[in-house]
């Protein structure tokens, strides 16, 4: 019953089987053999219009070179005051861009207020050099605690960032999840929209290691194949993070996973509001379920076999938690079965 992160998760027999098949022979190197070139393709293919792709290895690289391709002296970078890019990334993405800064924007449960990202970053002036000046907005795409921003609600975002002249970055380190629970197509929930440049992530949805950064301003494709060497994240076999991709996308795998974890999350969110002993903290909308337990009925869940992490109370929730009580995360990924999570719900009926 491993319910800790979808991270937790193999690779997919699909994906690992496209590796072993690449394993042999020779390719050119650093991103420009031909399975590379297939899968850039591919990309432009799903997106409806020519993109530039760079493979990364994880997600903390994708989110900091994405914000770093649009750095600029003094610049602020705007993020839900819960998002991974504030809060666990240790603060990569300041790093990698030389002393930017991230700011904090409330909102509740995992997505910034729109009307509370005008007032703060109308603040910064960029006339105004003590303060520092705009530089990005970053929106992750399923949030940390599994809520899905809707196309309205991202396209709202993208024009209060045109408005001050900035990008609109995605965090989709669960892209598909959140892609198929809003069943619509990846354009329109990107460029269509308004987003600029995508954090594109397979890795917890069934690949080894396989994430993309998605650029849809080609213009700022020469500087970041520069930034990305810089950061020592150009790999010289990439047709193994290539391979991967390949077949991700084969006959629909990546959105076949992402539904499979969605419906078991759905079945575990289920199990929950008829349990007796836990209380389902809010609807899960992609892959992770939060519900409220009571701290020594978790332990003897945990003892049990299920894995499952504490979670803090995010921002804008409104439910009771009791002093023997925490707030608990449950993520369900592509290996999930039907069994684990029944198994479970047995548990705590």
């Amino acid at each position: 019953m491993f319910f800790a992160s979808d991270n937790w998760a193999g690779a997919h027999p699909n994906i690992a089987a496209g590796l072993s098949a690449n394993a042999g022979g020779f390719s050119t190197a650093y991103g420009d053999g031909a399975l590379d070139q297939a899968v850039y393709q591919r990309f432009s293919e799903i997106f409806e219009r020519e993109v530039a792709v760079f493979f990364v290895a994880t997600g903390t690289a994708a989110n900091s070179l994405a914000l770093t391709a649009y750095n600029k002296p003094g610049g602020v970078s705007f993020a839900h005051r819960e998002s991974h890019v504030i809060e666990d990334e240790c603060g990569a993405p300041v790093y990698f861009s030389g002393g930017s800064r991230l700011h904090e924007i409330d909102g509740a449960l995992g997505k910034i207020d729109p009307h509370n990202l005008e007032r703060t970053i109308g603040r910064f002036a960029p006339e105004i050099v003590h303060w520092g000046r705009p530089m990005a907005v970053s929106i992750t795409q399923s949030t940390e605690v599994g809520t899905i921003y809707g196309l309205d609600e991202i396209e709202t975002i993208a024009a209060i960032a045109k408005r001050y002249s900035v990008p609109l970055h995605m965090d989709g380190a669960r892209f598909a999840n959140a892609l198929v629970a809003l069943d619509t197509s990846p354009a329109e929930m990107t460029w269509k929209r308004g987003v600029d440049i995508l954090s594109f992530g397979g890795t917890k949805n069934g690949c080894w290691c396989a994430e993309a950064i998605v650029l849809f301003d080609l213009d700022r494709a020469r500087e970041l194949a520069f930034l990305r060497k810089r950061a020592a994240q150009l790999f010289s076999k990439s047709r193994f993070v290539a391979a991967q991709f390949e077949a991700y996308f084969k006959d629909g795998l990546w959105l076949d996973t992402a539904r499979h974890a969605n419906a078991m999350a759905a079945r575990l969110a289920a199990a929950i509001e008829d349990s007796a002993t836990a209380k389902l903290a809010w609807l899960p909308q992609a892959n992770e379920v939060f519900a409220v337990i009571k701290k020594a009925e978790a332990e003897k869940l945990q003892a049990a076999g299920a894995a499952f992490y504490d979670w803090h109370k995010p921002h804008g929730f409104d439910g009771h938690i009791s002093e023997d009580e925490l707030l608990y995360r449950f993520v369900t990924s592509f290996a999930t079965t039907a069994d684990e999570v029944d198994r479970f719900g047995q548990l705590i009926a």
